[in-house]
């Protein structure tokens, strides 16, 4: 039996590139890794659970919210392949260049990382999205997000303690699910 797509993402795109060179040794550590301002490169084993509640399909459009380094931008985009597009938003503009630069050298040019505008949450002007994973933690699920998600999208987020699954509901409500007790930093 082959390699699942997850696994391939992680086997293609190696935490250690996208860390501080002082962390690069670091990089297996199953671990939150500080990455400066106030951001972490996110557990290994975190990142792979909220991936494979995403689901993500070739050709997604999906939205990574708190790209911080780009690893999950990168991963992302391996995910969805060439015929899909990754946009990745960061609020701090010294990860946006660290994380932008760290993306480009996986030559994966259907993914990007831009500056998030403060208090405007994810890019609505380019939603809606297939999948929207997001690296921060929200004190209640963010309406702004949900208003981006495809009718029936997936979006994967921690909010208040615990990691959710947000299934689009077509033309009806969403589905909402808990999948575990997660600690990330704050969503601002």
């Amino acid at each position: 039996m082959g390699v699942d797509a997850v696994t391939a993402a992680f086997e293609a795109l190696p935490r250690t590139g996208f860390l501080p060179r002082g962390l690069r040794l670091r990089a297996g550590y199953d671990g939150p890794l500080d990455i400066g301002h106030g951001q972490t490169s996110s557990q290994p084993r975190t990142v792979d659970a909220m991936l494979r509640l995403l689901e993500v399909r070739p050709g997604d459009r999906v939205l990574d919210v708190g790209s911080g380094s780009g690893w999950t931008t990168a991963l992302l985009a391996h995910l969805t392949g060439p015929a899909g597009a990754v946009v990745g938003v960061e609020l701090e503009p010294d990860l946006v260049r660290f994380g932008s630069a760290n993306l480009a050298r996986t030559g994966q040019p259907w993914a990007r990382i831009r500056a998030a505008t403060p208090g405007v949450l994810g890019d609505a002007a380019h939603a809606p999205y297939d999948r929207i994973l997001v690296s921060a933690e929200a004190r209640e699920l963010p309406v702004a997000l949900l208003d981006q998600l495809a009718a029936e999208g997936r979006m994967v987020l921690p909010v208040a303690g615990s990691m959710l699954l947000v299934v689009g509901g077509g033309d009806g409500p969403p589905t909402v699910t808990r999948h575990g007790a997660y600690r990330f930093v704050p969503l601002r």
